[in-house]
């Protein structure tokens, strides 16, 4: 492993999980035995013989189980296993080898290809490890690895996997001093210095050199780009083609840390990812557990401990002393998480120093008035000030000019410039009446504002957007939402529209209580999701999570996982449709952690063909002065890139300049 291009050179082992003392094979195949014997299984017992044996006393567990009882342990476990716990389990019992070989058969059979386990496996295994996985593969399914996975990839991908799986990487001490500033050159070369990019050069010196070597040249290589390779990468390479380069580097560079930033990954997305998590556990326990560990605290200033709330030498499956699913578990202890965490709220806008209304009003009719208008004065004054300033700029245009500022700015400026600047200038209830207005207006409903909107303001900022709905169309909020949806979407909008929510902390006398009323459901609804039971599971988790306080739905979240093994948005997902599920999934993420779904948001309007701009500016505004700077860092955190980059290369003109004032910082 290395850290800044030095070598460190850790003694010896660095797992988690060891040989256990007085091991005896017979007696724990025994154990085993009686553990699945008769009716259901000891699955405690199962488990804590298990984890606390080494992978090799585990082959001998399993020869001594054939020898006594005539059977194969795996083929047992299997039988009487179930779940993410049989998976658990069962890969435990392999070898190393034989793991590696399954997860990656898993990854290439069937419909997809799960490109980000293959990545994974074969970036970070060692020459040894990637021969004894050949050698696995070949003897577990009589198949040669590499024609299956040729088979199964392409391009760059496919050559780079290919050259992984040969397992000829120069040994660990081999540096050839006289060409680390010759790769460096040549990967500078290949990519940054030239229109295209030499994929063979990268492919070649990333796949073939050995680790302290390309140590050194990515040291070199920062010298001369004046970036890291991984951000050279990012801008030349695309695709699994990039994902795979980025992770060998991150390999090259330290390999615990690479497995940390994936296991950090697979815990984010609730239950998404615990094959990931299972893997890694397993794979690492006896190597590097210990470093990762480490490099997990540091990076992420949580231990990887209480992220998973187990001795990390295993994903121990017990809170309470109930067993529980490794994705249930996490799913608990990411509704604590929310619960204790005290977020501190910034926007990006703060009041001007120096705010003189009357010479800004002065200054923004000198920039309109003539020929032509001066986009830059008005962009620098409304941008820099805040809501409450903008207030006094239009009294003053008004008290000064007899003119009124909205309607000067309104025919001057045009597009999205004159859609983000008047959304500005707006009061925020002004503004989010009209937002509504906007998703209500026309032939089709934009149901994500809708949704956005009202989830996502406080009981006082629904009260005052309702009175400005009706003061600026002369028509209710309530009854322009039930004239433009219907049915249970109608219902849920308009108890929200009523800015009724319970405000205040968590009532724990309720919270058992509140988490009851929705576990009862599931069970009645999957048999026949679209009968009336439907409807009855609507009206539950509407009188629940439309009518209490965020706070309150955090520990009753939390709870709600203890109930049923499984977590809210497993549920909403797989057994509501439509507007209804999606109303349900906001009000979870936003009371999970709000900045984080604004940042989905966020994410959502700019990616793929086209931007949403309509939310764009509809976030950028309402947020600015309220949690734009947590959102920001959210964003940066879940899609590795920040907000700034992705409003750069997806607008442009004097949008994109406000836009990014808003934004307030690169990250």
């Amino acid at each position: 492993t290395s850290h800044k291009g030095k070598p460190l050179h850790y003694s010896g082992f660095r797992g988690t999980v060891t040989d256990f003392p007085n091991f005896n094979a017979s007696s724990d195949a025994e154990t085993l035995y009686n553990a699945m014997k008769g009716f259901g299984s000891d699955k405690e017992a199962i488990l804590d013989l298990i984890t606390s044996r080494s992978n090799a006393q585990r082959q001998e567990i399993r020869s001594a189980y054939k020898s006594l009882y005539g059977k194969d342990l795996i083929e047992d476990l299997k039988y009487e296993l179930t779940g993410k716990f049989e998976r658990l389990i069962v890969s435990l019992m392999r070898l190393p080898a034989y793991h590696d070989a399954k997860e990656i058969k898993d990854a290439i059979k069937g419909g997809g290809t799960d490109e980000k386990c293959l990545i994974e496996i074969l970036a970070s295994r060692t020459n040894e490890q990637i021969h004894s996985l050949v050698a696995a593969y070949k003897d577990a399914y009589g198949r040669e690895i590499e024609e299956d996975i040729i088979g199964d990839t392409s391009g760059h991908f496919k050559k780079m996997l290919v050259v992984l799986l040969q397992g000829t990487r120069d040994d660990d001490n081999v540096v050839h001093t006289d060409l680390v500033e010759e790769d460096a050159q040549l990967l500078y070369a290949a990519g940054e210095e030239q229109w295209g990019t030499d994929e063979a050069i990268f492919i070649m010196v990333l796949g073939n050199r050995s680790v302290t070597h390309l140590q050194l040249v990515f040291d070199e290589y920062q010298k001369i780009a004046e970036k890291s390779i991984e951000d050279s990468i990012k801008s030349e390479l695309s695709g699994d083609f990039e994902r795979l380069m980025l992770a060998v580097v991150q390999c090259i560079r330290s390999r615990p840390m690479f497995f940390a930033k994936h296991l950090y990954k697979s815990m984010k997305g609730l239950g998404t990812a615990d094959n990931t998590l299972i893997r890694i556990m397993i794979s690492r326990s006896e190597i590097d557990m210990l470093d990762i560990r480490e490099c997990f605290r540091l990076r992420y200033e949580k231990s990887l401990y209480t992220m998973i709330q187990v001795p990390s030498s295993m994903l121990k499956p017990c809170i309470a002393g109930e067993f529980f699913p490794e994705a249930a578990q996490i799913a608990y202890k990411m509704w604590e998480i929310s619960a204790m965490t005290k977020v501190q709220l910034r926007g990006t806008i703060v009041p001007y120093a120096d705010f003189d209304p009357a010479s800004d009003a002065q200054d923004l009719r000198k920039a309109m008035k003539g020929f032509g208008t001066d986009e830059d004065t008005i962009i620098n004054i409304i941008a820099r000030r805040s809501n409450a300033q903008r207030q006094d700029i239009r009294q003053a245009f008004k008290s000064l000019l007899g003119r009124d500022l909205m309607a000067d700015l309104k025919s001057e400026l045009s597009k999205n410039l004159c859609r983000l600047i008047m959304g500005l200038m707006m009061t925020p209830a002004e503004f989010d009446a009209k937002m509504m207005k906007k998703a209500m207006e026309g032939a089709g409903t934009d149901e994500h504002a809708l949704i956005e909107i009202l989830v996502t303001r406080s009981n006082e900022e629904i009260q005052a957007m309702c009175t400005a709905y009706l003061k600026a169309f002369k028509k209710s909020l309530e009854d322009a939402i039930r004239s433009d949806t219907s049915g249970h979407f109608c219902r849920i909008l308009v108890s929200l529209a009523q800015g009724a929510r319970k405000e205040g902390p968590a009532d724990m006398t309720r919270v058992a209580e509140d988490a009851q009323v929705s576990e009862t459901l599931p069970q009645t609804t999957l048999a026949n999701a679209c009968n009336a039971d439907s409807d009855e599971m609507i009206d539950n988790f509407m009188s629940v999570l439309c009518a209490r306080s965020f706070p309150h739905l955090r520990r009753v979240l939390q709870e709600f996982v203890k109930c049923t093994n499984k977590d809210i948005e497993q549920i909403i997902k797989k057994e509501l449709s439509g507007d209804v599920k999606n109303v349900f999934y906001a009000i979870v993420c936003s009371v999970k952690n709000q900045p984080s779904y604004f940042a989905d948001r966020l994410y959502k309007a700019m990616k793929g063909l086209g931007t949403d701009d309509r939310a764009l500016i509809r976030i950028m505004v309402s947020r600015s002065e309220i949690d734009l700077f947590n959102i920001r860092k959210e964003f940066k955190e879940t899609h590795d890139a920040s907000l700034h980059e992705f409003i750069q290369g997806d607008t442009s003109g004097d949008y994109r300049k406000t836009l990014l004032m808003l934004c307030g910082g690169e990250d």
